[in-house]
């Protein structure tokens, strides 16, 4: 059986499930957070032209900016254009994904994840059953790595 060195998307679904839920993202949004993550800074032609592999969303510049996932980094003059960057917020979101897709454990906390809340919908608890084994998992590699 060959071993496989790098195995960080096998549990993405489960992941980014947590992470919508979490941050009350939608999947493009994350998508976007995650593409910024590595941009210093950026102006608005650059954040449509990744924009344009998602599904349209107008808003989605704005809300991201009124949500304080990023922020203008320096306001436009004269022949410059504003430049914008991933707010602490936002980088924090991308920081904690990575992080989870290196094999940190999922908070099983209801006051810090709320799919472990009491009233969720059916696939809330589908997801919930999903990370209880990817955090069993993880535990396991690292039981077994010492």
């Amino acid at each position: 059986m060959t071993k496989i060195s790098h195995d960080y998307m096998k549990f993405w679904r489960v992941i980014r499930y947590w992470a919508k839920a979490k941050y009350k993202l939608s999947t493009p949004d994350i998508d976007m957070i995650l593409f910024l993550y590595s941009e210093d800074y950026f102006n608005k032609t650059k954040f449509i032209e990744f924009e344009e592999l998602m599904s349209w969303d107008v808003k989605r510049f704005d809300m991201l900016l009124a949500r304080g996932l990023i922020q203008v980094w320096r306001k436009g003059y004269g022949k410059h254009t504003t430049l914008y960057e991933l707010s602490h917020l936002g980088k924090t979101i991308a920081r904690n994904i990575y992080r989870k897709l290196n094999g940190e454990e999922i908070s099983e906390s209801p006051q810090l994840n709320p799919l472990f809340k009491k009233n969720i919908s059916f696939t809330d608890k589908i997801y919930r059953k999903s990370i209880k084994k990817l955090n069993d998992f993880i535990k396991q590699q690292r039981y077994l790595s010492h």
